[in-house]
């Protein structure tokens, strides 16, 4: 009879670390070079460590795309999950938003990440594209939907909102050289990200709101 595989041992506190600081030096080389374009070489260059004790904690190029991948989708996709079909609209969308634009604005180089994965027809993601991320916008499509049906807010396509929401919050940090290009200082401005947010926002639940709310 095979003896039983022993668990594995949970990583030590150095080991967690390493892996870490991998990670963070990769997402900035794969955001700005693309995923053919970066090299085991570079990242563990800017990590700071030789590219033997990289491989100990990831074997291949692709594990440590793959990883920060999981990671972006994770992390973005949490505010969504967070729709609540009996929550007050606007507040459900108030923070949706917020929590879109300052991931746009606080992590650029993770949305240029995932970006480019799917400029490049999503080949690791588009499984969990077409399974895991459809599940989740047929579900919150049903929420705004709800809203729809009770008079909440006014008829609109629940999922092509959901798109108009990623397009413009995730053009924050995807275009951030064209957008610092336009506007200049006024992008350097310490408020310039709760200035969009409010103006995101009024252009949004304006264009949701009831027209009896309007007139």
């Amino acid at each position: 009879m095979d003896q039983p595989l022993r668990p594995e041992r949970p990583a030590t506190r150095i080991q967690t670390a390493n892996r870490e600081a991998i990670l963070a030096a990769a997402l900035p080389i794969f955001a700005t070079y693309g995923y053919r374009g970066t090299t085991i070489d570079q990242i563990a260059k800017r990590a700071g460590m030789s590219k033997p004790n990289l491989l100990y904690y990831f074997r291949r190029k692709e594990e440590i795309y793959e990883a920060l991948l999981q990671r972006t989708l994770a992390e973005w996709l949490a505010p969504l999950r967070m729709l609540e079909r009996d929550g007050d609209p606007e507040t459900e969308l108030r923070q949706y938003i917020g929590a879109k634009l300052r991931m746009s604005f606080e992590q650029p180089e993770a949305s240029r990440l995932f970006a480019n994965e799917v400029l490049n027809g999503a080949p690791v993601i588009r499984p969990f594209l077409e399974t895991d991320l459809r599940a989740l916008v047929e579900a919150k499509a049903e929420v705004i939907a709800h809203w729809v049906e009770r008079g909440r807010i006014a008829t609109v396509d629940p999922v092509h909102l959901i798109f108009l929401i990623w397009a413009t919050t995730q053009h924050y940090a995807d275009f951030a050289a064209q957008i610092k290009a336009v506007l200049g200082d006024r992008a350097k401005s310490p408020n310039f990200l709760t200035e969009t947010t409010e103006a995101i926002l009024s252009i949004v639940l304006n264009g949701v709101s009831r027209a009896e709310a309007r007139s």
